[in-house]
Formats: C-alpha cells, structure tokens, sequence
C-alpha cells in the first residue's frame, strides 16, 4: 500500500528538517525518512561534535599558559573519557531536542534506508524491520554527504580514521597522520595538537588553505605551527601500510616517509546518492554525483527538489538553512534564488579564521579596483588583555565606492566579528562607515574601527 503525503522529505539535514517541521506545522501532511542520525550530520557527526571538542582544545592551551594570565594551574593532560563525555553530553542533548521537535510538529517521523521505486515515491527498509511505500505531491532530498576515501594502495587496508570515526574519540593518537590541508583536516591537526597528538599535515596543493590570500594563508600557516603541527605542503601520498605492530607508514611522492600511529583521511566528502535509485525517480546527477538543481533548487523531475550538501550547496549547515528558505518560498509559488548569496565561513583552529565574500586576488581577477586593508590581531587591545594576539585581519575594498568587497579575520572571536562586516555588506556600506561607527571598548568588534583606519579613504 502507497501512503500519501502533502509533503515527503528524504534526508534529515539542517534544510529537510526544517522544511518538515514547518510545513507539518502549517497542518499539512508530511513525512520524513531518515536513516538514522536524528538532527542531520550538523549535530550527530560535524559542526556540532567538533565544535564541543575544539571548546575543550582551546581551553587546555590556555590552562597550558596559565602561569602567564597569574593563574597556579595543576594537571592539563587531556582524559580522553572525560573529552568523549563532553561531546556526548553536548550531542545527545541537541538529538534529543531534534527528536522531541520532529515529534512535536506532527510530521510522520521514519527512520530507515530509503529507495525510490517512482517519482516522488520510496520504499523504506525500516530500521525495526518491516518496509513502508510513501509518496509525496511534492519531494525534497536532503541526504547530505560522507567522507570521501581516495583511491590511494593500502589506505582502506590501513583502517584509516575519518572526520566522523574519529570523533567516537576511543584514543589520543601519539602520533597522527592527517592526508587533506583543508578546513576539516586542519581544525582536526590543531585540535589533536592541543589534546597532545604528535600532528603531521600532509597535503598535495602546494599552498596551504588556496581559497586564501597569501598573507591569510602564512598567518594560519604560523598559527599552525606555533600550536605544534607540521605541515608538509606539495606532497601527494602514493601508499600507506599498517604493520603487524600496528603503526601506520605513509610514503609521499619526494620518496620520504611519515610514520604514526593513526592516519585521519580528510580529502573532502561525496554526495549520499549511490543508495537512492534516483534514476526511478527521474532526478538527474552533475558529473560528481551530486543532485543537478537549478537556481531555484528544483531537480530535474517534476515537484521534486533538493537541497543542502547533496545539492552541491556549500557544505555549512548555515548554506543548508538558506536552503530550507529558499524552498518555503518557492513551494508557496515564489521565484527565490540561490544566486548572488553571500554566505561566511569559519574554521575553527586555536583561534577562528573567518571569511565572507571576496578575497584580493578574486577581487581584481572579477576587475575591481580595490584598497587593502591589515591590521596585525596584536594591534587590538582585547587581544591584548586575552593575550591572544596572534593572526591577521584583512578587507578588500572598491576603491571607487568605498564598499566591502570582502574580509577574511584570522584571530580570537572572528566568526563573531564577520557578522558585522557581512551585515554592513548586505546594507551596502561604505567602509568608512564600520571605520566611524562608536564600538565598545575593550571588544574585538573593536578591532573593525582599526581597520578600516588603515584605508586613506574618504
């Protein structure tokens, strides 16, 4: 028997949730088939866990230097239950908030591996057992990605660790491996470092973070190594051995070796599409496996969308909750789009690395006449008083109109303070006017009247 929905959404992400949720609420009917991380990747194996943990790494550095802040502080060794019960504890409270939501909107909630078998229709292999067919009038897909395991000989013999494995956090690694320089694998480095792994980065691009200016990239570089990671920089890996004793041994192109004890794999993640049948369901896919959607997040069958990562969205939950936007609009006959969005990022090191919209080099290449703004993080006072005074700040402004063209902070609070430059970009400021506006002090925020200041504009 086929059961029918206003509403079926497959994948529990940030945008599928969400749009569920609030759909269901609105009195239409609705189901939602997850196959079991309740809350989406965010909370159960990414931003969430993660971010819980890299809390726990930036507190043992500064325990670490507690002397040097007038403190008398005892042990700062790092008690791997206690860190898994920390990110527990965080995790199972926002699943079990999720749940109680999911339940309170009045959606049908399913949990299982879901097929498609027509347009807007699947089979659900229910996790208890037992199968349900559920068809949609209209469709969402929202089944994110996983970690993408390269093709390199002896990797997956080697048992490698991967950006979710290792959060189930079973040891502290001596010494760990990390293949993949991008924004996963380095807020895994510096956080490994800061619980006492012995880190090496090794990473093919010959440039560290290359979706960064130069000058960002160094200054990260520098945080990196001041908090004890290596990183080996335009060096391909061509195999990896797990030997009897259990030690890990990567060979690199140059003809050296890296010997650990783990070795995480954090080179990207694929779309969760291979399960689906989507071709039952008329959806089309890119090249790289992704849902092909337009602007509008349609998908190539009728009534059916898709969004989030497995969209080829950016891969932020905060992209992803755009999404769901986007999507209530458009199911209620509106034209809104994904084009134009000016979406920020943060790593998260030792300290945050924070970027909206365009860097230097992109900026001229895109043909603007652009004012560079720097300003050192020791330059600001609060930095000072936390003695957190490593990093660098950086605006790229049309030289023209004043306006900012984009920023990317590297220091203490900078996703924080991005905000405020992205919202004066929204609201089509000059620069001049952050360089002006009566910040308080002592803040970070602060730190934006600095900036500016370095400009000669206006």
């Amino acid at each position: 028997m086929v059961e029918e929905f206003d509403l079926l959404v497959v994948g529990g992400g940030k945008a599928g949730k969400t749009l569920a949720m609030d759909r269901a609420r609105a009195g239409q009917r609705v189901a939602m088939v997850e196959r079991g991380l309740i809350g989406g990747t965010c909370v159960n194996v990414a931003c969430i866990p993660t971010k819980a943990l890299v809390t726990s790494a930036r507190a043992r550095r500064t325990l670490a230097r507690g002397r040097e802040l007038g403190l008398v502080v005892g042990d700062t060794g790092t008690d791997v239950e206690r860190l898994r019960e920390h990110k527990a504890e965080v995790v199972d409270g926002m699943i079990a908030i999720n749940h109680k939501q999911f339940l309170d909107s009045g959606m049908d909630l399913v949990l299982g591996q879901a097929r498609f078998v027509a347009e807007r229709t699947v089979e659900v292999a229910l996790r208890d057992g037992g199968s349900r067919v559920l068809r949609g009038a209209r469709t969402v897909i929202n089944t994110g990605t996983r970690p993408r395991i390269p093709g390199i000989p002896g990797l997956s013999a080697a048992g490698p660790l991967t950006s979710e494995s290792l959060l189930r956090l079973e040891r502290i690694p001596g010494r760990l491996i990390v293949i993949g320089a991008g924004p996963i694998g380095l807020e895994f480095a510096d956080m490994f470092a800061a619980f006492g792994s012995r880190v090496t980065v090794v990473a093919r691009n010959r440039a560290l973070l290359p979706q960064e200016d130069p000058d960002i990239a160094a200054a990260a570089a520098a945080l990196l190594a001041d908090n004890g990671v290596n990183v080996l920089l335009g060096r391909g890996v061509t195999r990896v051995v797990r030997d009897s004793a259990g030690a890990v041994t990567v060979s690199l192109d140059d003809g050296s070796e890296v010997s650990g004890d783990d070795v995480l794999v954090a080179a990207g993640r694929q779309p969760v599409t291979e399960e689906l049948d989507l071709e039952r369901a008329r959806v089309a896919l890119t090249d790289s496996g992704f849902i092909a959607v337009d602007e509008y997040l349609a998908t190539t069958a009728e009534h059916t969308w898709a969004a989030g990562d497995v969209a080829g969205s950016p891969q932020f939950t905060h992209a992803s909750l755009d999404d769901y936007r986007i999507l209530k609009a458009n199911l209620a006959g509106g034209t809104r789009s994904t084009k134009g969005r000016l979406i920020p990022h943060t790593t998260f090191l030792g300290v945050d690395l924070a970027r909206v919209g365009l860097g230097e080099e992109e900026a001229r290449r895109a043909g603007h006449d652009v004012l560079i703004a720097r300003l050192p993080v020791a330059a600001i006072p609060r930095a000072r008083t936390m003695r957190e005074t490593a990093g660098l700040w950086k605006a790229v402004v049309d030289a023209d109109s004043h306006k900012i063209l984009g920023a990317s902070l590297l220091g203490p609070e900078a996703g924080e303070v991005i905000t405020v430059v992205q919202t004066a970009m929204l609201a089509g400021l000059p620069c001049t006017a952050l360089r002006d506006m009566i910040i308080t002090h002592p803040t970070m925020g602060e730190g934006l009247n600095m900036l500016f200041a370095t400009l000669s504009a206006g």
